[in-house]
């Protein structure tokens, strides 16, 4: 015996309900659930969601047994209608309509009037007495099967409909006569027969079959599957068919259909909102072949079916507990509902909606946090292209920090600062960005490059900043000499202007039209209902007072990276630090020297040798000591009563030099050496791989000096800040960490330098002292290391390129087609691959805190902001996860849902 694939819903009572979308589709559960209630809803039948799945694997071909079931159920159809399927005396028509497990709107195929025929539609007219209104849903029919079913396009229909009413001299189609409507099914059938090549089905079961059919195959046309992947919906069996009695919403003045919400999908207000057409099939509402009327004059043209329409609104959204979207028609004064589901809405909506159904304590928290989605929140807090504006794509690449950005194209940093300051809006465009941009970046309305991928500088650096940019585009080839770059056969010269989205990745020429976001009270009251859900800390990454105060604004409770290595590029400042970087090589050589020194004598002889570069390298770290001081008291006092973690000095020094020949001849005149020796220190830091090179702790190992300065300019702030009242909490973190000997050795530098400041305040501080995980070794070793820190924080970008032995800058030319393909499910610069690099954090933490129970555990690469590494992290039991500003509400909604999904 067959298993069951077909299941019942009329008469007050169905085989299925609300529960079961994943077998029943989502339009089929609630048509059952609905029948359950006693909602007038026409009687029909639906055949599950693994009657499509095993279509495609049995090649196109029914499972055994589907038609017996199908005929069965018809039978039912026809005892719970009164009325026969391909019967002209007591004629059955039906709707064949899709329905997924999540709803895809407008996606997938839908056949209405299905059993008529040349014989049906003489009984039709007797029935009725209505020629023309027979005569119109036969015309109907035969256009939608045709171009529906039988790929007839739906173009060669509305010829001839439109030459009818041109002869008739009428505008719309309701104004056609019935012989009028009755020529025009001849001139369909006519049209039918010339690009089918046979004449159009008469027998019902025969139209029912290859409309079922039709319904199956639209689960891969071309818009359903892009409608997936933009969605994200993935693992479903495919699409339910439901077969369902027809009723008119065009059989005369007393007939009407419409689409309603019980709530305004636009700006989530509490009011019935809608549209109706009066003589009319659904499709005519959607379609724009009429123009619609507003659901509120409803009640002027029919009161009773209005008060009976509003009152099932009402109930069915306090029954779902959600915004409903719902069809409906009126037949001779009679209303059916023919569907309901979850309303779509915009993310200003949905905000208001989750807000205002929790105030009405029609939901829980719990269940309001899943009603928004971080995508959502995340188009609230960008601002965004009209939707109306045309745009001209010229190239397209990564969607690395959303947004909209119009400017007039730049190709340099100091172009960009000197146009703004001249009150221009620029895009900054490069090959690829580095520290030295940050400037230009700053200056910029958004960030164009043509290499680096989701976790590049230019990304990373973009979304702290709350810029647009579009990263990766390898289609532009930019020529800093020119000023120009191509895209295709278009030319793009400093001063164009271009337009980049940065949550498409397109990039498009001339200047498009954009609308800034608004954020509501709503907006507040939702991130405090998701404050009081969620267990996970959420802080930022911030490197300015600016940051920090905008990420506080954000909701951020601490910060959980703050870089130092910007705060170099500030001002003059950039000079002590080059200054620095010339004398280094020497400074090192005296450090060994000393070290090895037998007696004072020698001892001085050193100092004396290496005099002029002792002064030159501590000189400029003494001048750069209050600078960095200073940096940390308004990030201190922005941040006051809550954690700050600052990251010292990471990135390798060739990333301070100038790497053209004009600027690195500004810096021998402006350090007063010969150019020669700027060439030859440049070429002398050169790395093949410097993200695996002279960075993060091993340059404190090499040259002590640098830690011990930023250690001293650390715990000096917060003692200056703690003598204003100002309550601070600093977290020192040293990255790159390999070993844990490597940790103790810098780890003992930065607490002498500690010790040695609180003697000189006579005062202390509370503060810790921890490490960033991103060395592969250091997470196998956790427990090692967890001897010597205070707190991990994972910094996962490092973290995942040297796991996965990705070039993250480089890797962007690829991945996409590596997730195109299905070798990852996800770009892992974007989302944490939680099996692979994932396996290693988990490690780490609970190694880590086997052997310090203590030990705070956090997040602080860009994944610290993606929802499903934040479930990820939830689910590891980390402390915290850092992001940038922007990113913060994102990450306390995706924590808040981490939650709710895991406990």
């Amino acid at each position: 015996m067959a298993a069951k694939m077909v299941y019942f819903f009329g008469n007050g009572k169905a085989e299925g309900n609300a529960k079961m979308k994943e077998l029943l589709g989502g339009k089929g559960a609630n048509l059952a659930e609905m029948t359950n209630l006693g909602i007038p809803v026409p009687a029909g039948f639906t055949i599950s969601t693994d009657v499509c799945d095993k279509y495609y694997k049995n090649k196109g071909k029914w499972p055994v047994g589907l038609d017996k079931q199908i005929d069965d159920n018809i039978a039912k159809l026809e005892r719970a209608m009164g009325a026969k399927f391909g019967d002209p005396e007591k004629p059955l028509l039906v709707s064949v309509r899709s329905g997924a497990a999540v709803s895809m709107p407008g996606m997938m195929n839908t056949v209405l009037n299905l059993g008529l025929n040349d014989s049906v539609i003489k009984g039709i007219i007797e029935k009725t007495g209505n020629p023309r209104f027979a005569w119109d849903i036969y015309r109907r029919f035969i256009d939608m099967f045709g171009d529906v079913v039988m790929g007839c396009d739906h173009e060669y229909f509305e010829e001839v409909i439109h030459a009818a009413k041109v002869k008739a001299g009428v505008e719309l189609d309701n104004e056609l006569s019935a012989d009028e409507l009755k020529a025009v099914v001849d001139e369909y059938k006519a049209v039918y027969k010339k690009h089918v090549g046979k004449m159009f089905p008469q027998d019902a079961r025969t139209q029912l079959h290859h409309a079922i059919n039709a319904v199956i195959s639209s689960w891969m046309i071309d818009r359903a599957v892009t409608y997936r992947r933009l969605n994200n919906i993935t693992g479903l069996l495919g699409t339910a068919v439901n077969v369902q009695a027809m009723v008119f919403g065009n059989m005369g003045s007393d007939c009407g259909t419409g689409v309603c919400f019980t709530r305004n999908p636009s700006n989530g207000i509490k009011e019935f909102y809608g549209e109706f057409l009066m003589n009319a099939q659904g499709e005519d509402v959607v379609a724009g072949i009429r123009t619609p009327i507003e659901l509120n004059k409803l009640q002027k043209v029919m009161p009773k079916a209005y008060k009976e329409l509003t009152a099932l609104m009402t109930r069915l959204e306090k029954h779902y507990k959600d915004m409903q979207d719902m069809e409906f028609t009126i037949q001779e004064k009679k209303l059916y509902i023919l569907q309901t589901r979850t309303g779509k809405r915009t993310a200003e909506s949905a905000v208001k909606v989750a807000v205002d159904m929790v105030k009405e304590k029609l939901i829980t928290k719990e269940m309001a946090v899943k009603r928004v989605t971080p995508e959502q929140l995340d188009r609230l807090l960008h601002p965004h292209f009209d939707p109306k504006a045309k745009r001209d794509v010229i190239a397209k690449g990564l969607p690395a920090s959303p947004g909209a950005a119009v400017g007039q194209a730049v190709f340099d940093a100091d172009t960009a600062e000197a146009w703004r300051d001249n009150g221009k809006k620029v895009i900054l465009i490069r090959i690829e960005t580095s520290p030295e941009d940050i400037g230009g970046m700053d200056a910029a309305e958004g960030i164009l490059t043509a290499r680096g991928g989701m976790t590049s500088h230019a990304a990373v650096v973009a979304r702290g900043m709350g810029k647009c940019c579009v990263a990766g585009v390898g289609a532009l080839d930019i020529s800093y000499k020119t000023k120009s770059m191509n895209a295709g056969k278009m030319t793009i010269k400093e001063g164009d202007w271009i337009s980049l989205d940065g949550t498409s990745g397109e990039v498009m020429a001339g200047q498009l039209a954009t609308v800034e976001p608004t954020l509501s009270g709503d907006f507040g009251k939702f991130l405090a209902i998701c404050d009081g859900v969620r267990t996970l800390g959420v802080r930022t990454n911030a490197d300015t007072p600016e940051d920090s105060k905008r990420a506080r604004d954000f909701g951020a409770e601490g910060i959980g990276l703050c870089r130092t290595e910007h705060m170099f590029f500030e001002g003059d400042r950039i000079w002590a630090v080059r200054e620095m970087i010339l004398a280094a090589d020497d400074y090192a050589v005296m450090l060994k020297e000393l070290a090895a020194a037998k007696d004072a004598k020698q001892t001085k002889q050193i100092e004396e040798q290496y005099a002029t570069a002792k002064k030159q390298f501590e000189g400029a770290l003494a001048t750069l000591l209050p600078y960095q001081r200073n940096d940390f008291e308004g990030i201190f006092k922005a941040m006051t009563g809550l954690p700050v973690t600052i990251r010292l000095l990471d990135p390798p020094l060739h990333e301070f030099l100038p790497q053209d020949e004009g600027n690195q001849a500004e810096m021998a005149k402006r350090l007063n050496v010969a150019p020669s020796v700027v060439k030859a220190k440049v070429e002398q830091l050169h790395e093949f791989n410097p993200m695996l090179g002279h960075r993060g702790c091993r340059l404190a190992v090499t040259y002590p000096a640098i830690y011990r300065m930023q250690t001293r300019a650390i715990i000096e702030a917060a003692l200056n800040m703690k003598k204003k009242g100002v309550v601070v909490r600093p977290e020192i973190m040293i990255p790159l960490v390999g070993a844990v000997t490597e940790l103790k050795q810098v780890k003992d530098e930065a607490l002498s330098e500690i010790e040695a400041v609180f003697k000189e305040r006579k005062t202390k501080i509370a503060y810790l002292l921890g490490t960033m995980i991103e060395v592969p070794r250091a997470a196998l070793t956790a427990d090692e290391v967890a001897e010597e820190a205070e707190f991990f924080s994972f910094g996962t970008n490092d973290l995942t390129q040297m796991t996965m032995g990705f070039s993250r800058d480089d890797a962007g030319k690829f991945l996409g087609e590596y997730v195109n393909k299905g070798i990852y499910a996800a770009d892992p610069f974007q989302s944490l691959d939680q099996t692979g690099v994932g396996k290693l954090v988990e490690m780490g933490t609970k190694l880590g805190r086997k052997t310090n129970k203590k030990l705070k555990v956090g997040i602080c690469g860009e994944h610290g902001g993606d929802p499903a590494s934040i479930d990820f992290c939830h689910r590891v039991g980390m402390n915290y996860v850092s992001c940038s500003p922007f990113r913060v509400p994102i990450a306390r909604l995706a924590a808040a849902q981490a939650k709710v999904r895991n406990g």
